[in-house]
């Protein structure tokens, strides 16, 4: 690469090599023997005497010089002047000051513009578009982006940027450098350009011109030359750096702005001042401004994206100015990317090799605004103009683009670039057509392998094969997870990673970062993307499994809370994945709250360490979600040996494990209704004694039922205060306790429907955070060492008479409030947690004298997934679930409320018999007495 700014002086270069050759020796003279002898021995001689003479004598003796013409010094210059005549002969001795005397002519009268420069002639009008159609379609576009952008970003005039408070001042000390690169291969645009710059209203800093592999690069150089301008620089190369090239000159420079302007463009005289007053402004300050960009293709009604250059399509997209169709920027306008002029800072030059581009050959204009949005999250705007003063045009002369061929229209570089802005679409570029038509998907995957892939790929499937759902895939791609390998494990053609349309996003995150054995590339390019993706398809979820790496895990969990309308990420386990395809049956705003619960594992125990080993190893069992799910034993104070070393020998892998044992002994009553108490709206409880066991689908069923009947904004279901594992063989309350089989009492609905019930469960069961501290506060109102002292009295329930248990109160409080659980109804009343029936604090007590069988109270777990059991596959709408009262008989939740009423028993007396107590869900504190007809 070569730099400069004088004239090169090849012939004086020249003479002196040819110099040197003679006083070298390197050429030889033959002579005559007779009468040069003496000569020789005479100069040896004058050599030896007059040393001091040498270097004049050289000098004299050299053929641009004429010693006539110097002053007599010595006898010693005669005797040079006759030696002249010997040692270069007459006619050469002429011919080479001849050449001298043109390139002193040369050197002290310098060429001028006039004489070097050439201009590209334009003996043709602007073209014009005469498709009525295409004229409509192309209007039509740019009305509506326009309105949206007004809308949504706010879009100025001219005079109203003009107006707008800069950081710089054109006239004063604050004044920016801005550094002009001009690149030329073959047009004569040169000095037009030179010409519009020197006489800009903001002076330029420095103007680089850029010759990089052109066969004109001796007249660009000469015309550099000619303006004799120390600001004006001219960078050669012979090899030919493409079109990212002038880029990566631009990192050179020291200025505040760059301004890269392509060989088709004469910028007005006002450009540089509206340019840098625009980037000096606080709205615009992040972006980079140009005269002429693209808006990328809109989707098509078959779902796909067109060419941008399809003819007769609004799809394809715009290109703006336009004049063949008569499409002026008289606002400025963002756009997807900048063509022929870019004005930046310097610093945001660096974005564009962020990322290595996927050919040098072409698109670098794209390139910059992708890795621009991407990663500086900074805009493209076109600055608009004023048509009636050229000097604010930043191509004051359109027709020079279609002078000589541009690369665009070959088909086989439209294909690139066609594939480059699809890709920076598919990994995550936020176009126009992005922000006007937000998506709405319900799941987004990622896989960072090929194996990750094939685990993710049931729940895929799920979500795509159900109705109304819409489930995406994105792969690392590079060496990580090629996209056909990935399309390979998921079945699907391996044309799906080519097809413009949304199925699997390729990210080439190995391609584009390169090998490094750092993590942040890797970390970057992740985040970066799927920041991008988000904000297109706007997904409830992103799903991926839990051994995912680190870095990447990282980056998901970053990119997803940049979402302000709700993303979670789900890590879910590689086993469970299969186990959790209910997941696409629910709504995406309840998909949405997946990470919000908070569901803790509360262990009442004592002494029975069989029972406790028994109840651990099933809850290590069982399959869970990738959530954190914290365990805490509560011991009452006769704990013994066995169950404390088991406590602390337990190693739990979902979350912090939490031992606590009373000083004084409490019983159950205590031991249970201690065990937990709710730490936020999200938190809830599920309270398991030791002599429980639980099936392997118990989280599943807590969490399904959760996100379908709690979290579902759609779905409204105040009542519901609990969500049982266990379902009941025998009417509890009854005191014959007669056996109930819920399939047969339901097989009318559905054998298998779920069901609300108004008692709760003790055998295993997850309790909401805000009936809970209901109860609490209702416990402490009515408990009394007397339990026939409680006022409350259920007509023709046994637990009337009941003695201290909590579940009695909680039993009360429900029947007065009308609440509910909801309980689990499979074949043989297989459940989700059992109750082993074995000796405690109720079962084979002394002052026991009820009789407990333990067929009536031991079911059988579910040991497979139950979804496919459900009606339908998935559990109902809350409004067809039935409901029973505390004795099993179908009412509707209005009639449970009546019924609690009626009683008027409650904390607070209620005269209505349409009232009941509400209470603050924060204190748990009874308020008023509220309607609920």
């Amino acid at each position: 690469m070569r730099f400069a700014r004088n004239p090169n002086n090849r012939s004086g270069d020249y003479l002196e090599g040819m110099l040197s050759d003679y006083v070298g020796g390197k050429a030889k003279v033959k002579a005559t023997k007779t009468g040069c002898t003496w000569l020789v021995t005479a100069l040896t001689c004058l050599q030896l005497a007059f040393a001091v003479y040498a270097t004049i004598l050289l000098y004299y003796m050299s053929p641009s010089v004429e010693l006539r013409t110097k002053p007599e010094f010595t006898w010693a210059t005669r005797i040079a002047r006759n030696m002249k005549q010997f040692i270069i002969p007459p006619h050469v001795h002429g011919r080479y000051q001849e050449a001298a005397s043109l390139i002193t002519a040369e050197i002290f009268s310098p060429i001028t513009p006039s004489q070097v420069c050439e201009h590209e002639r334009i003996d043709f009008v602007q073209k014009k578009s005469s498709d009525v159609q295409m004229i409509k379609l192309k209007r039509e576009l740019y009305d509506e982006i326009l309105d949206f952008q007004s809308k949504t970003i706010g879009t100025e005039t001219l005079s109203e940027l003009m107006a707008m408070k800069s950081q710089w001042d054109m006239r004063g000390p604050n004044r920016p450098k801005v550094t002009v690169l001009l690149n030329h291969f073959k047009r004569k645009t040169l000095c037009s350009q030179l010409d519009s710059l020197l006489q800009q209203s903001l002076p330029f800093h420095q103007v680089w011109v850029l010759s990089f592999g052109s066969p004109n690069e001796h007249s660009l150089k000469r015309i550099v030359e000619s303006y004799n301008d120390s600001r004006i620089s001219f960078i050669s190369s012979s090899y030919d750096f493409k079109y990212y090239g002038r880029f990566q000159m631009a990192l050179q420079t020291e200025a505040d702005l760059v301004y890269i302007v392509d060989d088709d463009m004469i910028p007005g005289k006002k450009m540089l001042q509206i340019l840098s007053h625009v980037a000096g402004t606080e709205k615009y300050k992040n972006s980079v401004l140009g005269s002429i960009g693209r808006i990328l293709p809109f989707r098509q009604k078959d779902f796909t994206f067109p060419s941008y250059r399809k003819f007769r399509s609004k799809e394809a997209g715009l290109y703006l100015p336009d004049p063949a169709y008569d499409i002026t920027v008289q606002k400025i306008v963002q756009v997807d990317f900048l063509s022929s002029s870019w004005f930046l800072s310097a610093e945001l030059i660096k974005a564009l090799f962020i990322e290595t581009p996927s050919t040098f050959m072409t698109g670098e204009d794209l390139h910059l605004s992708y890795q621009l949005q991407k990663y500086r999250n900074a805009g493209s705007f076109v600055l608009p103009v004023d048509l009636t003063d050229q000097e604010t045009w930043g191509d004051s002369e359109h027709r020079l683009a279609y002078v000589s061929e541009t690369t665009v229209i070959f088909k086989d570089i439209v294909q690139v670039r066609d594939d480059q802005w699809w890709r920076a679409l598919s990994t995550g570029y936020v176009t126009q057509w992005a922000a006007m038509y937000p998506q709405k998907i319900d799941a987004l995957f990622y896989a960072h392998s090929v194996d990750e892939v094939k685990a993710l790929a049931p729940l895929l499937e799920k979500f795509r094969s159900s109705v109304g759902k819409k489930a995406y895939i994105v792969v690392s791609g590079g060496n990580f997870c090629p996209c056909e390998d990935a399309a390979a494990a998921l079945n699907w053609p391996k044309s799906v990673c080519k097809e413009r349309r949304f199925k699997i996003f390729d990210l080439q995150v190995g391609a584009l970062s390169g090998a490094s054995n750092s993590e942040v590339p890797v970390l970057q390019a992740v985040y970066s993307s799927l920041k991008g993706l988000i904000k297109i398809h706007n997904p409830s979820v992103i799903i991926t499994v839990t051994d995912i790496d680190p870095n990447v895990k990282k980056a998901l969990k970053m990119a997803s809370e940049t979402n302000v309308n709700g993303t979670a990420l789900v890590l879910l386990p590689r086993s469970s994945v299969s186990k959790v395809l209910w997941m696409a049956d629910l709504r995406s705003t309840a998909l949405q709250n997946w990470n919000r619960m908070r569901i803790s594992v509360n262990i009442i125990t004592q002494s029975r360490a069989p029972s406790l080993t028994r109840l651990l190893k099933s809850l290590s069992d069982a399959y869970y979600t990738g959530d954190e799910i914290p365990v805490s034993f509560n011991m009452d104070s006769k704990v013994d040996e066995a169950t404390i070393k088991l406590v602390d020998s337990f190693e739990w892998l979902h979350g912090p494990k939490t031992l606590r044992r009373r000083i004084i002994q409490g019983g159950l009553i205590r031991a249970v209704s201690e065990s937990w108490y709710p730490t936020s709206d999200d938190d809830f409880g599920l309270l398991l004694e030791d002599d429980i066991e639980v099936s392997p689908y118990y989280y599943l069923w807590i969490k399904y039922a959760l996100l379908a009947y709690h979290y579902d904004p759609q779905v409204s279901l105040p009542e519901l205060s609990s969500i049982s594992l266990y379902t009941p063989r025998l009417v509890e309350v009854v005191k014959e306790r007669p056996r109930w089989n819920p399939t047969e009492f339901f097989n009318r609905i559905h054998p298998n429907t779920p069901y609300l019930h108004q008692l709760p469960c003790s055998w295993g069961a997850v309790f909401f955070p805000k009936h809970w501290r209901e109860f609490y506060v209702y416990m402490n109102m009515r408990f009394t060492e007397d339990a026939k002292a409680n006022p409350v009295q259920i007509p023709k329930s046994r637990t009337n008479g009941w003695q201290a248990s909590w579940k009695k109160f909680l039993i009360d409080m429900m029947y007065l409030r009308g609440y509910v659980s909801l309980y689990p109804n499979f074949p043989n009343q297989a459940s989700f947690s059992t109750n082993h029936m074995e000796p405690g604090a109720h079962i084979s007590a002394k002052d026991n004298v009820v009789r407990h069988d333990k067929a009536d109270f031991e079911v059988p777990l579910l040991i497979e997934d139950f979804r496919t059991l459900l009606p339908n596959g998935k559990l109902p709408p809350a409004s067809k679930l039935p409901s029973l009262n505390l004795f099993n008989q179908p009412v509707s939740l209005k009639g449970l409320k009546a019924a609690g009423a009626k009683l008027g028993q409650d904390v607070l007396p209620c005269n209505n018999a349409t009232e009941i107590v509400t209470v603050d869900h924060i204190t748990g504190l009874p308020q008023q007495c509220s309607k609920f007809i």
